[in-house]
């Protein structure tokens, strides 16, 4: 009889899905789902017109001309990422570490992808040197690199990429040639926007980067998915769909069947009402995330101090010895033990593209909000979410779980 693995451990079907906020629905995004109750009619791949022109509208906001010819909206960020290196071509490279769900769009599709280490200082981003390197190296072995994935606001490691460091790696990517995939689903994530500088490569690079954004990232519940991508700005060279990848992309998505949901066209015009829950979120899962990371650092372990998102990364590879005496030598057998300790989904490093060996975890903050809607709304509202007695002792628990692994 075939064994089939366990869910939680599957090689390649199972991968860890992003964190989410773990809190309430806004009620005006529950009202525009309600109104849409009625709607039969489905939006056209690549998302309608006011689907789009909403989306252009999120991108002027933040610095970006962008018109509704420039955007493809598609159900998910990992159906849209698969359109986009479907319409490249060539090979794919990849920051180490790297979300979970970039590399099995590659392997769908049957390209090589390689994995280029990052900085010291962040993830997200590849060492423009190490980038540089690995293209020679790749052309060298008959490869073409053609398509660079990145993220300025980094899942897993919770960073934010400096903007000097964004410009040098997008510059030697397009003096390599390649084109720069920008994933800014977390840009919005911020824990303190306001001493947290991100520069989108779509300021330095316009005519050689695409934007791609997962609404889910900030906006929208993960059972509505959207994601939007903007290209390029229209010129008249653009005209034929053999050479225009936005065209390309349409006809993937087509062929796919790929629609969005229709009411979410609204969310993507940021009302305040759904734009200060959204900040709100961000800044709790950041005190959360500053607690966590205290705590790692605490018990031995190493990790970049969080900015973005709902999670930050951690190297326990200073435990080495108090693992292994638990028999844990690698990060698969890592994420079991960790993962069945905090009763919460603690995936490894290597789900990431980090070597099996390396001790490596990504923590996520829902856990410390609380069991229940009701505990996670009070989180939401509290002055300082880390000080709530239930939220003090998920913290003290996950900090004594690092310490018995000295």
């Amino acid at each position: 009889m075939p064994q089939k693995a366990p869910e939680e451990r599957g090689p390649v079907r199972y991968g860890p899905p992003a964190p989410d906020t773990g809190l309430p629905l806004p009620p005006v995004l529950a009202g525009l789902l309600s109104a849409a109750a009625g709607r039969t009619d489905p939006e056209p791949p690549g998302g309608g017109p006011v689907l789009r022109e909403a989306a252009a509208g999120h991108w002027w906001r933040r610095g970006l001309r962008t018109h509704p010819e420039d955007v493809v909206a598609a159900p998910g960020a990992p159906a849209l990422l698969l359109a986009l290196i479907a319409a490249h071509g060539g090979d794919l490279l990849l920051p180490r570490p790297c979300p979970a769900w970039w590399a099995p769009q590659a392997r769908l599709l049957g390209r090589p992808a390689y994995h280029v280490p990052t900085p010291a200082e962040c993830g997200g981003v590849p060492d423009p040197y190490a980038l540089l390197e690995t293209v020679r190296r790749v052309r060298a072995e008959g490869g073409h690199p053609r398509v660079l994935l990145l993220s300025v606001a980094d899942d897993p490691t919770g960073t934010v990429a400096p903007p000097e460091l964004v410009r040098e790696a997008c510059e030697a990517a397009v003096a390599e040639g390649l084109h720069v995939v920008s994933d800014e689903t977390w840009r919005d994530t911020r824990h303190d926007p306001h001493d947290t500088v991100l520069v989108s490569p779509a300021e330095m690079c316009s005519d050689d980067v695409t934007v791609l954004s997962d609404l889910g990232g900030a906006l929208t519940p993960a059972a509505w998915p959207c994601a939007v991508a903007r290209f390029p700005p229209t010129d008249p060279s653009r005209a034929d769909r053999w050479t225009d990848p936005r065209a390309r992309v349409l006809d993937v998505l087509t062929a796919l069947g790929s629609v969005v949901p229709g009411p979410l066209a609204p969310a993507l015009d940021e009302p305040e009402d759904v734009t200060a829950p959204a900040r709100r979120a961000a800044a709790v899962h950041g005190r959360l995330a500053r607690a966590a990371h205290h705590a790692v650092l605490a018990a031995g372990a190493l990790s970049l101090p969080p900015q973005a998102g709902r999670h930050l990364y951690a190297d326990l590879g200073p435990l080495r010895d108090g693992l292994a005496a638990r028999g844990v030598t690698d990060s698969l057998e890592l994420e079991a033990l960790l993962t069945e300790r905090l009763g919460a989904p603690v995936p490894g490093g290597h789900r990431f593209g980090d070597e099996l060996g390396a001790l490596r975890v990504r923590f996520g903050t829902r856990m410390f909000l609380g069991a229940s809607g009701e505990e996670r709304t009070e989180a939401l509202g509290a002055e300082d979410p880390p000080e709530l007695p239930r939220v003090a002792r998920a913290l003290a628990d996950f900090g004594a779980a690092l310490e018995e692994l000295r």
